[in-house]
């Protein structure tokens, strides 16, 4: 095992609480902070992914994993969640649960659409509520909030989604605002599409030049964990960040929405 980066294990250690940390971008994101020397609170709904994961971080990094099997879509999952973390030196919170629907707006029901919304906004501005004073209250600490490219304009088929992740970002640096002054780092971490089984579910096809393969979500997280403290927005990836640049200062709107949503249509053209 490597010793922590003192600077990133005296401003964020002792503890992280990671929600949505099961698989994926979230489990990624718990091997990189145990592999900083944080003690970890895995918070997801399943339970057997939970605690394989802290198994293998506990003998990997001999870092003390606490796993809590909740559905933080529920006000009693985020309770739980938050109650995990009570007596610990909690430094870290990261908000990466979410839920990804493909598929037109109108053919969801309204539970989805309410569970979406529950999931990926409510949670983690919930979380944050609950946690952030204790980071506040030590004068140090740090935010991460798993935002999306998705979420710099809307698209097609997944207009709920990325609406949820504009919410995040902007949450994230209006937070980042706030809360710097009182020795709290917030940022917004805003992938394009990354290898994961949530990305995967749906069978998404290759979109060709319009949309950029899927990221190692490794990579991701190392890329994120190092922009913490730099600032209140990260889009992990040279030709993402390129991408989004060019999307956000220098399309029209309107040509900028049209071209994700043929993005999306073309790799979920069996959903259309």
């Amino acid at each position: 095992m490597h010793p922590p980066p003192p600077a990133f294990h005296a401003r964020y250690g002792r503890v992280a609480l990671v929600a949505g940390g099961s698989e994926g971008l979230g489990a990624e994101l718990a091997r990189g902070l145990a592999a900083r020397g944080l003690d970890l609170v895995l918070a997801a709904r399943r339970a057997e992914p939970l605690s394989a994961l802290g198994a293998e971080l506990a003998r990997a990094h001999g870092v003390s994993v606490r796993s809590v099997a909740a559905d933080l879509a529920e006000p009693d999952g985020v309770a739980a969640a938050v109650a995990a973390t009570e007596g610990l030196e909690l430094g870290l919170v990261v908000c990466n649960a979410a839920l990804a629907p493909v598929g037109r707006f109108l053919a969801e029901p309204a539970a989805r659409h309410e569970r979406v919304l529950a999931l990926n906004c409510r949670a983690p501005a919930l979380l944050i509520h609950a946690l952030a004073p204790r980071l506040v209250a030590r004068g140090r600490g740090g935010v991460v909030v798993c935002s999306a490219r998705a979420g710099h304009r809307g698209t097609a088929l997944v207009a709920h989604y990325a609406a949820t992740k504009a919410y995040l970002r902007v949450l994230a640096e209006g937070l980042w605002q706030e809360l710097r002054p009182h020795g709290v780092d917030v940022l917004a971490c805003c992938p394009g599409p990354v290898e994961t089984p949530t990305f995967r579910k749906d069978e998404p096809a290759t979109a060709g030049w319009l949309s950029l393969p899927p990221m190692d979500p490794a990579a991701v997280a190392e890329q994120t964990l190092r922009a913490l403290g730099r600032g209140p927005v990260v889009v992990p990836g040279l030709r993402p960040a390129l991408a989004s640049a060019l999307v956000t200062r220098l399309l029209p709107r309107r040509l900028a929405i049209a071209l994700a949503s043929a993005g999306t249509r073309a790799m979920y053209a069996r959903r259309t």
